[in-house]
């Protein structure tokens, strides 16, 4: 039987962070991971599945020591921003040197991220990293959780964290109930080369029946695609011959960027939305996807869950330093109420936003143009609506 402070279900990019944001606090802090351990391989195809990495998430990975690891990797900051609907005349954009500011995010592979945290959180005396191992029971007593892993060696633990991601495990064993509705919408994901190159600059278009952003890339003609569209859509689009594929993204993305052309294989997933009932319970905290889940449109869904992993490392050292018990439901209220809060705003905006630019209703057409016409020139609002977009307004205290 193995003890330990902070037991983590997930070996993810937020399951590492709060794993890495607790070295030193003086609590033992354990990482159970399903998968092996994750590897990145400079000379390898780029992956399709990138994070557009915001300033607030930015500084947590500064601070946890491993954003200078990332950069020497693959990451590519962007310093503009387009967004405009099909076929109209609404249309915004945003330019980092005209706010004042370096650079207004960055885009980055998930493995790179992954794979930095994993390599960072090995490094942490404080932690233990357990890969390719499963959660097979749990039960919660009165001082501790106590959990029991596939190959029957079994630990204990003062507070468990879920970062098992959208489908969690241990919020279904918590019992803690779950808001979700399907957006009805699945995400195409691939890695496209254009004749034009990107100019560092993150572009979205809405149209009729999606939403297709082109995120820039390392080398200045690739860019990622997130395609957001119907699932009879998505599908046709996957399978269709890699030609007409091309040709379609070309014509969809008003060739922005001149021809497109297929690097990589096209994927596509389901989009849910999804809202814990409670972040907290005995024992018990959630984080990033196994707390909630949100349309990509914004690409905000990481780092919700960065913030979500910048709150609890917070409140767990806090906690601690009082000499309070970190897993008593009744000190991470305090944590729950908070990033209940957060969740919920943006779970809202996306779905104000997802409800607002779909169809060609020309009324609502007319509506949203002129509103996005009004952002782009209204004094003022651009560097609210950006201070939003990094997550500046939501910062933990020890991160500020």
């Amino acid at each position: 039987m193995q003890t330990f402070d902070v037991a983590i279900a997930g070996g993810g990019m937020v399951g590492l962070a709060v794993a890495c944001g607790l070295q030193g606090s003086g609590l033992r802090v354990a990482v159970l991971e399903q998968a092996p351990e994750p590897t990145f391989d400079a000379t390898s195809a780029p992956s399709v599945r990138v994070s557009a990495i915001n300033a607030a998430s930015e500084r947590l990975l500064q601070k946890l020591d491993v954003w200078s690891q990332i950069l020497s990797r693959r990451a590519t900051a962007y310093h503009g921003m387009e967004v405009w609907d099909q076929d109209s005349f609404g249309s915004i954009s945003f330019d980092d040197d005209q706010q004042g500011l370096t650079h207004l995010g960055h885009i980055i592979e998930n493995p790179v991220i992954h794979s930095a945290l994993w390599q960072r959180a090995s490094a942490c005396s404080d932690v233990t990293l357990i890969s390719s191992t499963q959660l097979q029971q749990v039960a919660f007593g009165e001082n501790d959780a106590f959990v029991t892993l596939q190959d029957g060696s079994m630990l204990t633990a003062r507070l468990l964290v879920a970062a098992d991601g959208a489908n969690s495990w241990l919020r279904d064993k918590a019992d803690i109930p779950l808001t979700f509705w399907d957006y009805d919408h699945h995400a195409l994901v691939a890695n496209i080369r254009t004749d034009l190159p990107h100019d560092a600059v993150a572009r979205q278009v809405f149209h009729g029946d999606g939403i297709l952003a082109f995120l820039p890339m390392h080398d200045p003609h690739l860019s990622s695609i997130v395609w957001s569209l119907s699932p009879q859509e998505a599908t046709r689009l996957q399978s269709m011959p890699e030609a007409l594929f091309t040709q379609q993204l070309s014509v969809a993305f008003d060739m922005r960027l001149g021809l497109c052309h297929l690097e990589s294989e096209r994927q596509t997933f389901p989009l849910m939305a999804r809202y814990a009932r409670n972040f907290a319970a005995h024992r018990l905290a959630l984080v990033g996807d196994a707390a909630h889940t949100i349309h990509p449109l914004a690409g905000q869904g990481v780092n919700l869950g960065f913030m979500d992993a910048a709150e609890l490392i917070g409140e767990i050292r806090r906690l601690h330093q009082e000499g309070k018990d970190i897993g008593q439901h009744l000190y991470l209220r305090r944590y729950e109420r908070t990033r209940k809060h957060s969740a919920a705003m943006m779970l809202a905006s996306m779905q104000g936003f997802r409800e607002l630019f779909a169809g060609v209703n020309p009324a609502k057409k007319l509506l949203r143009d002129v509103g996005l016409k009004l952002a782009d020139t209204l004094p003022g609002v651009k560097p609210m609506m950006l201070k939003q977009a990094m997550g500046l307004n939501d910062l933990p205290h020890w991160l500020r």
